[in-house]
This record gives C-alpha cells, sequence and structure tokens, in this order.
C-alpha cells in the first residue's frame, strides 16, 4: 500500500513566505560575494604604443572624491608590465602609468561595486608619448 503524498501548508507558498525567503538568499550572496572579494587588490598591465610590456613603468592609484583625486599609492610594473595594488579601501579610484622615454598613459577611471572591492583593469595602460 502506498502511502499519501503530504502536502506543503498553503501558506509556505504565499507571497508572505517566497518574497521574503528570496530577498533573504540574495542578502546572503551579495555578503557572502563581498566578503570573498573585499581585500583591495587591482591588478593591471602596461603596455607601449605597439602592445608591448612596460618593464620597470611606475603607476599610480589616485582615490575619486567630489572635489580632488588624491594619489593613494604608487608601485612598479614587472617584466611582464603587470603591476599590483593591495589595500584599495576606495571605491572610486583613477589610474595613470609613466615611464621614461614611453610618456605617460591617460588616467582611467576604475569604479567598483564596494569599498575594497578586487578588481582587473578591462584593458591595459597604453603609454603615449
Amino acid at each position: 500500500m502506498s502511502q499519501p503524498r503530504r502536502r506543503l501548508h498553503p501558506w509556505l507558498l504565499s507571497r508572505w513566505v517566497i518574497v521574503p525567503a528570496v530577498l533573504l538568499i540574495l542578502v546572503f550572496g551579495w555578503n557572502l560575494n563581498v566578503a570573498m572579494n573585499a581585500t583591495g587588490e587591482i591588478r593591471g598591465r602596461v603596455v607601449g604604443p605597439g602592445g608591448q610590456p612596460v618593464p620597470n613603468a611606475t603607476v599610480q592609484l589616485f582615490e575619486r572624491s567630489f572635489v580632488v583625486n588624491t594619489e593613494k599609492q604608487r608601485t612598479t610594473t614587472g617584466t611582464d608590465g603587470r603591476f599590483r595594488f593591495e589595500g584599495n579601501a576606495s571605491h572610486a579610484v583613477q589610474l595613470q602609468a609613466e615611464a621614461p622615454g614611453l610618456g605617460k598613459s591617460e588616467r582611467t577611471t576604475l569604479r567598483l561595486l564596494f569599498r575594497a572591492q578586487d578588481a582587473d583593469l578591462p584593458a591595459p595602460l597604453v603609454l603615449k608619448p
């Protein structure tokens, strides 16, 4: 003999339960994402006019505010043209690179979703004479 199937209570399928449950899952997921990606690391590359990596280029990180851009950190690229900043606490930064004899890049604005978000630059910083 088969057992009768148990049915869920109708109130469990009401919007008063479903909507808060979905919101709770979304908020928990967002907070988990923030916790896993909030070390303030920003990574990128610097290339020359021909697209070749530029070693030993100086890269500056500026924190944007309503009125001014303040330099917060400075680093140097490796032999492969890559750089990394650690401990960025802002959500709006600008990056600019410079190398003697090759010129400067334009300032690139990077908007982050939350403070101290880890990020990779979508495109390299290109030096122009």
